[in-house]
């Protein structure tokens, strides 16, 4: 019987009995105690384990069952079905739902190729919870029931994106086309930076080194501020300024790579149609999705305290429509903003705003409930830059007067807005997919299949060339790709071009000299170019594993195109370029962020898991394929053969590391206190994080050797072969 008192048993049972913060965001973390410690889970989000579908579900299959026109016309039709709970402005969800679309695809960013429409994202945190997304969640929610109707055949992602296309259409516009193929992510990304803010809406000093020049924010950075979307509607800090703001405006859309006239026609376009809430008072608003009760059934802002709905709906805090006609798809946006001076006054929600002096009554836009009431209509700060700013006005008046023109530009604006982050345009489906390939796909050709692949391979085997040089050049060619916006790789040898051929990381001289060996065999063989750079790749690992005392072939799949110069975008590829690759041993200078950081970011964007990085870069280090030929990290007496030497000397006791510099190390040994290696934080972090240690006492096993080869191997092709959507779409 036990010893129990009776009261310690009262006392026990009144205990929860569940640990509190061991199943919520409340619980101390690993990160928590040590905030310095290398996080790896971006490294290991969206397992499957957090996916419902199961292994062999494959949306992109299930889209293409779609019935297409019957799926429009639902959306179409939503568009003016008001639902009393959400009743639509003027009886149209159009602004609404443009809104939305807009903002899933305007968080992308051109520096990382990360945000965008194509994960379906808009639904978790941080992005559903936005300050710039305040009542986004009533457009989702009204969505539910054609996403209920079309199930797993249409993704969140692709819906968001119709949804706004679709309104467009129902307004007037002729837009350019539409591409189904996003598949959705079910929880929260963990490998966005949004910015180091602890506050939303923190003032925008934080993140620029000087607010006055806008070319300073904080890159990958693209929004003025944390939780918009772009920039402060009200002016920088919320102080109009509207020349200001046009700087700021100009450096935003320029970092998801539009120019100035995409972005004018974006700004006119966008606020063509639809209108600002604030007709009342943010105070009144309860918390967000994310912070709200439950009984909210997940939705966010809720106002219990006052009518909320139709008139009286509180979002940005401005209030009024941009147009005359806020359903209409027409020029009114540019016949208010240049024929009519504007005055700075405030909404009822107490917000800066621009409103026309003298304007005529017919040009009011009337309320979206009573029409027989009209309203002023208004502009925001960045609204009057497209008027104050010398280019931009240039441009405004050439949309005013050719509203045939402007309608055009915008359709192909939206278009590239809403399918940037969707990758090349093999990977578009449906029956609205434009025929015409633009240059920000980056367009590869197909490349020929039907040479002799065998004999390739032994022409490069006998070139002369080392196992570094054909492992390095592959390697470069094929680490630019981006799984973010599926942008880069190795199709298309675009090493060749510039800007890349320029690149310091892809050591000039060297990849010349390799170029010039393999141009020629690529040639006479009847192949790419592009194709011939990885095979030679694999060439040089087959030496290396022989080398080893295995034999075990390098897969290769033939097919990669030769880009042109007149194909590729140089300028939208330059944030393509490396500042550093702890594969290769990289760093361009010193950073805040730390290198072994800077590793995990590049193999996060190349998709490697933990384990694939960590087999890579002491593969690497085995092949010589250090940037400009450093021994950092070269744990070996036989570099060259594929080896686990790098595992065993870095796990190995009888040796100990001593700092020579910030990014540099010696590897002592204990007993004769003589140096035996080189290292730099890129090697030496996977013997020091304990995750990473545990997946390099894997491969310092005596048995493991083989196991290293192969596993080796596996992730090697996996590298180069992200970008062959041809073999999968």
């Amino acid at each position: 019987m036990s010893n129990a008192k009776l009261g310690d048993v009262n006392d026990s049972v009144k205990k929860c009995p569940v640990m509190h913060g061991g199943m919520t965001a409340t619980g101390t973390t690993v990160m928590d105690w040590w905030p310095e410690a290398l996080n790896l889970d971006i490294l290991h989000q969206h397992d499957t384990k957090t996916n419902p579908m199961g292994e062999d579900f494959d949306y992109r299959e299930e889209v293409k069952k779609l019935d297409f026109q019957a799926l429009k016309k639902d959306v179409t039709d939503l568009m003016t079905d008001s639902q009393p709970w959400w009743p639509a402005d003027w009886g149209h969800y159009g602004g609404l739902m443009i809104r939305m679309s807009w903002h899933a695809a305007g968080s992308y960013r051109i520096a990382d190729g990360r945000g965008g429409a194509s994960t379906g994202n808009q639904r978790f945190a941080p992005l559903n919870s936005w300050p710039d997304n305040v009542n986004l969640d009533k457009a989702r929610r009204l969505l539910w029931p054609i996403k209920k109707k079309y199930g797993n055949k249409l993704s969140w992602a692709d819906l968001f994106v119709l949804a706004g296309t679709i309104a467009y259409e129902s307004m007037g516009l002729k837009t350019y086309g539409f591409a189904f193929g996003r598949e959705d992510i079910w929880h929260p990304e963990k490998d966005v930076y949004w910015g180091a803010e602890k506050e939303w809406l923190a003032p925008s000093d934080e993140r620029y080194e000087d607010v006055e020049e806008a070319n300073t924010m904080e890159n990958p950075l693209a929004a003025v501020q944390m939780g918009l979307i772009y920039v402060n509607p009200e002016g920088v800090n919320g102080k109009p300024d509207p020349l200001k703001t046009a700087a700021h405006v100009r450096e935003t859309f320029a970092r998801m790579a539009m120019n100035d006239e995409e972005t004018v026609a974006l700004a006119a376009g966008g606020h063509t149609v639809g209108k600002c809430h604030g007709n009342g008072s943010a105070e009144a608003l309860g918390p967000d999705p994310e912070g709200a009760g439950i009984e909210e059934a997940g939705l966010g802002w809720m106002n219990h305290e006052s009518r909320s709905i139709g008139r009286d709906t509180v979002s940005s805090g401005i209030e009024g429509a941009w147009t005359t006609h806020p359903t209409q798809w027409d020029n009114g946006y540019f016949h208010l903003l240049l024929n009519y001076d504007w005055e700075l006054k405030k909404s009822p929600a107490g917000a800066e705003q621009w409103e026309p002096i003298n304007i005529k009554e017919e040009d009011k836009p009337v309320d979206v409930e009573d029409p027989s009431k009209r309203y002023n209509p208004i502009m925001t700060d960045a609204d009057m830059a497209m008027k104050m700013d010398p280019e931009y006005r240039k441009i405004s008046e050439k949309f005013y007067n050719d509203h045939e023109y402007f309608s055009e530009v915008f359709a192909r604006a939206w278009f590239k807005l809403t399918h940037r982050d969707l990758g090349p345009k093999v990977r578009y489906i449906g029956p609205d997919v434009p025929e015409e390939t633009l240059i920000w796909q980056d367009p590869v050709p197909a490349g020929s299949t039907s040479y002799d692949v065998d004999a390739l391979k032994a022409k490069i085997a006998d070139s002369g060339l080392s196992i570094g040089e054909m492992v390095a050049t592959a390697w470069d060619s094929a680490r630019t790709f981006r799984g973010s916006d599926l942008r880069g790789g190795a199709n298309g040898a675009r090493i060749r071009l510039a800007p890349q051929k320029d690149w310091e990381g892809n050591e000039p001289a060297r990849l010349n000299k390799v170029l010039e060996v393999l141009a020629p065999l690529a040639e006479q063989a009847g192949a790419s170019l592009a194709d011939t750079i990885v095979l030679a790749g694999n060439v040089g690992i087959e030496k290396a594993i022989k080398a080893a005392g295995f034999s075990e072939s390098v897969p290769f799949a033939a097919g990669r195109g030769d880009a042109t110069d007149e194909m590729t975008d140089a300028e939208s590829f330059a944030p393509l370029e490396p500042l550093a690759d702890g594969f290769r041993n990289y760093l361009q200078k010193d950073y805040v962020v730390k290198p072994e950081e800077m590793m995990l970011d590049k193999a996060q964007l190349l998709g490697l898991t933990a384990k694939e990085m960590t087999v890579l870069v002491g593969g690497m280090r085995m092949l010589g394929t250090n940037f400009d030929g450093t021994k950092h990290g070269e744990f070996t007496d036989s570099v060259g053969a594929l080896t686990t030497d790098f595992f065993v000397n870095l796990t190995d006791m009888k040796y100990t590391w001593k700092p020579t510099g910030k990014n540099s190390y010696a590897i002592v040994d204990r007993a004769s206190g003589d140096e035996v290696y080189t290292a730099t934080r890129f090697d030496l972090v996977f013997g020091s994080n304990s995750v990473l240690r545990a997946y390099a006492e894997l491969y310092a096993q005596d048995e493991s050797k083989e196991k290293f080869v192969k596993d080796f191997v596996a992730a090697w092709t996996k590298v180069m072969n992200a970008d062959r959507f041809d073999l999968t779409c």
